[in-house]
């Protein structure tokens, strides 16, 4: 495979991942683990009521609320025959002490093989892989903070690279008022094996705050998340020529969420990522670009989730959640 075909991947990779956007390699870091943060509009780091093991992949502090001993699977389809799937596996020692194990695989499907000049030779199924450990600690009654360390590793035909990132998370939840507010610092790290051609290509970073509240008198609660805050510049973003100004370069840093609680069982979950609205609208999306949504099912011992979002023009994305507490 020539560096024509590295070129046209990471370009897969980048509007698999985000639409369109942020130039960064290792994708596998910026899409959601959980079915509930994809349907709530993909970003949301503050979920401290979603007890699903898939949680702390957006925010480390969160596994302090995850149940003991708890197992979860997840699955996402993309756009040309790419997925994307992982597991992650919590126990919690103590009263204050969680640890995890979580790995995820993001595929791109079949792609052919081509010279310079474009003479097919083959095929090959380009992926990014993440294995990563995570840690979070109580640190009083209502404050926990975490940390995840990934080891990340893309493969895309003869060549291959490897990097190292850390996820720092704080989480204060107050049940009582139904109240969650975080900030984390998300793929911190270091790409620490180039491709051939030697260039070092940057980890999706991302700084985020944000917050969860319920309603006192609705069964709903709605997210705010701010991400991306070190990036404002136009130029961090795909703007098909246009100028971006700074009311608009604010307003892609905001995702918003619902969550419907029918019952103790049932949970109905919307979204809107102002980003990726307008990153699609501009390469010709329809005016549902951003928006996402997703239901949630919590028995005793099993929980079930599903989620639709849009991530790239060619198709929409679906994703399923499962998740067992021993």
């Amino acid at each position: 495979m020539k560096k024509t075909a590295v070129l046209i991947l990471s370009f897969v990779s980048l509007t698999a991942a985000y639409g369109q956007g942020i130039a960064s390699s290792f994708s596998v870091l910026r899409l959601p683990a959980s079915t509930h943060v994809a349907a709530l509009g993909g970003e949301h780091i503050s979920l401290a009521v979603d007890d699903a093991p898939s949680a702390g992949f957006a925010n480390p502090a969160l596994y302090a609320g995850v149940e003991p001993k708890s197992l979860g699977l997840q699955f996402m389809t993309l756009p040309d025959g790419g997925s994307h799937f992982g597991a992650q596996y919590v126990h919690a020692f103590g009263e204050r002490h969680t640890a995890a194990v979580t790995a995820s695989c993001l595929s791109y499907g079949s792609m052919d093989e081509t010279d310079e000049q474009g003479i097919k030779s083959g095929t090959f199924t380009p992926k990014d892989v993440s294995i990563g450990i995570g840690y979070s600690y109580l640190l009083a009654d209502l404050l926990s903070g975490g940390a995840n360390l990934k080891f990340v590793s893309s493969s895309y035909g003869k060549y291959s690279t490897l990097a190292l990132a850390v996820d720092l998370g704080l989480n204060y939840y107050d049940p009582d008022l139904d109240l969650s507010l975080s900030a984390a610092l998300l793929n911190i790290g270091r790409q620490v094996k180039t491709f051939e051609d030697g260039e070092r290509q940057h980890l999706p970073f991302n700084a985020v705050v944000g917050g969860t509240w319920g309603l006192a008198y609705a069964p709903v609660r709605v997210s705010l998340t701010l991400s991306d805050l070190t990036r404002w510049k136009a130029s961090d973003y795909f703007t098909a020529g246009k100028k971006l100004k700074f009311t608009r370069l604010a307003i892609n840093h905001v995702t918003v969420g619902v969550d419907v609680v029918l019952s103790r069982a049932i949970t109905l979950s919307a979204g809107y990522n102002a980003r990726r609205a307008y990153e699609l609208k501009q390469a010709g999306g329809s005016h549902w670009a951003g928006l996402s949504g997703g239901i949630s099912l919590s028995l005793r011992r099993v929980r079930f989730g599903v989620s639709y979002s849009q991530y790239a023009l060619s198709a929409n994305s679906l994703g399923f959640n499962a998740a067992y507490t021993f």
